[in-house]
């Protein structure tokens, strides 16, 4: 099921031994549009800071009493390396952070190969023991440690600029909770179009201007504002999502 970001923020993390604290934002790959960590601030019993926690961790979640409950204890997490959530994760803390935690690296590639590839499919593991990894990785170049995570909250509010004008603002994400991919963005186009929201999909981003915190499409605004209205008070429907794959299908086969 398709569900929003936003309505997700709040959610309450429970351990294996207890309420560990809630969800206060989801750090997501740009390049793959995948949720690659929930941030959860704690509560007092474990130092009041905020943590990453990888879907991965997740179990079967309570959508009723809006819980995730993790297969990891409240020690585990409270033994966690200390990375500051309000500034940019390198490679070298995700390492630190997949050395302590029983989970699959990601990044799939070189030395520290495994975990999901690019296409959401699982990747071979690498040989190389993770510890011995986190060492080696402290020889990185700037360049290959950037992890391409983005904060879903910081994004929101971010410019939508079609091809030939703008067209609004990034209100939320709408994602998968099977696979926690980035399905749709959420689009307010208010200030241009007063009332309407509409979805449109990764595919059809050319460029994300992280600087100037803009979001460059490669279709024109008319075809944004022709575009299939999205109700937020509704569920995504089947019937919705086939119509507006249907829609947006003519313009990223021509991309």
């Amino acid at each position: 099921m398709k569900r929003t970001i936003k309505n997700l923020v709040g959610f309450t993390i429970s351990a294996t031994d207890g309420e560990i604290g809630k969800v206060k934002d989801f750090y997501f790959d740009d390049i793959t549009w995948t949720i690659r960590y929930l941030v959860v601030e704690t509560g007092n019993c474990l130092s009041n800071r905020k943590v990453l926690i990888s879907p991965e961790a997740l179990l079967q979640c309570d959508w009723v009493y809006e819980t995730f409950p993790v297969n990891l204890t409240k020690e585990q997490i409270e033994k966690s390396p200390n990375i500051d959530t309000d500034q940019p994760v390198s490679r070298q803390q995700e390492m630190e952070l997949y050395a302590h935690y029983p989970w699959i690296n990601y990044w799939g590639s070189g030395l520290w190969s495994g975990g999901m590839g690019t296409t959401g499919m699982m990747m071979p593991m690498s040989s190389v023991p993770m510890e011995e990894a986190v060492k080696n990785s402290k020889d990185i170049p700037d360049a290959e440690a950037d992890p391409h995570l983005r904060s879903a909250k910081s994004v929101e509010g971010y410019t939508i600029h079609a091809s030939d004008d703008t067209i609004g603002d990034v209100e939320d994400f709408l994602v998968d909770d099977g696979n926690w991919t980035i399905h749709y963005i959420v689009v307010y186009t208010g200030n241009w179009f007063p009332g309407k929201k509409v979805t449109i999909s990764p595919d059809l981003i050319k460029e994300i201007n992280w600087e100037i915190s803009e979001v460059i499409i490669d279709v024109p605004v008319e075809q944004v504002k022709n575009s299939p209205e999205y109700d937020a008070s509704k569920q995504l429907s089947t019937e919705y999502e086939s119509i507006l794959k249907n829609y947006y299908s003519q313009f990223i086969s021509h991309k």
